[in-house]
């Protein structure tokens, strides 16, 4: 059973290659999943949470409020920081469990956007990068996060640079073509690492 933690930037089709990989046979996991899950009320992520940036991130639900939490986190680097020290290391463990858990199967997928930021690499056989060119990328989220061509580019600078995060890859998959094209990508992967 190969390992592989896929990884790439806002916009580049993650989730989609996740989704060709589950339909061939891969056990995917979600990176993002797991993120909800940390902070559910009566875990240790949800006390470690809300003791860092107060009760009023905390909905009406008793759940953390992602709506109130999002500003307090991206208007300033050293609360983002400090989400990150707190809800990094636990994902990385629930990551870990979770592989545990996982048998008879080719291949395990974690999908993980800051895979590589959080170092989760030596969780994986293997690290795989989904790129895509910035310009398709910019107008997909404009298209599908209903952004300007400018806020954008915003979200893709604020994130390791996809040319970072190719040195790590063992794999690179580029999403620049069709749906079909991509499929084919990797289905050509998936029969080379697992026949």
């Amino acid at each position: 059973m190969i390992k592989v933690g896929l990884t790439g930037g806002i916009g580049t089709g993650k989730s989609l290659v996740s989704d060709i990989l589950n339909k061939l046979g891969a056990h995917v996991i979600s990176g993002d999943a797991l993120g909800h899950e940390a902070y559910l009320p009566g875990t240790k992520g949800f006390g470690q949470v809300v003791g860092a940036f107060g009760e009023e991130i905390v909905g009406d639900d008793g759940f953390v409020d992602r709506k109130k939490l999002g500003p307090i986190v991206f208007s300033d680097p050293a609360n983002l920081d400090l989400l990150n020290s707190i809800m990094h290391p636990l994902i990385y463990e629930m990551i870990k469990d979770r592989i545990k858990d996982v048998s008879g199967v080719p291949l395990i997928v974690v999908e993980a956007a800051v895979l590589i930021e959080a170092n989760w690499q030596d969780l994986f056989d293997e690290i795989w990068v989904v790129t895509s060119d910035q310009e398709i990328v910019i107008s997909r989220l404009a298209e599908r996060n209903n952004l300007s061509r400018n806020d954008a580019i915003a979200r893709i600078q604020s994130q390791m640079s996809q040319d970072d995060r190719i040195t790590h890859a063992h794999v690179e998959i580029d999403n620049s073509g069709t749906i079909s094209d991509l499929e084919k990508t990797v289905k050509d992967i998936w029969n080379n690492k697992t026949s």
